[in-house]
């Protein structure tokens, strides 16, 4: 079984989604696993993301609505 990936780790991520999160299952079964794991805080943001400043420069300049 050498070179193989690992299987997915079924019983824990639905234990942490429907146990720990107390999510529904269709809510469950509609999220891809990178957004159960972002959820659960196994996944972070990349460095590409931006962070308040750049977020306030943002929403100065494409805002919702115009005033």
């Amino acid at each position: 079984m050498s070179g193989e990936a690992p299987a997915f780790p079924w019983e824990a991520a639905l234990h942490a989604g429907l146990c720990r999160m107390r999510l529904p299952a269709r809510d469950f079964w509609a999220m891809t696993p990178r957004e159960l794991g972002f959820a659960l805080g196994l996944l972070r943001p990349s460095a590409g993301t931006p962070g308040r400043a750049g977020l306030t420069a943002l929403m100065r300049a494409f805002p919702d609505k115009k005033e």
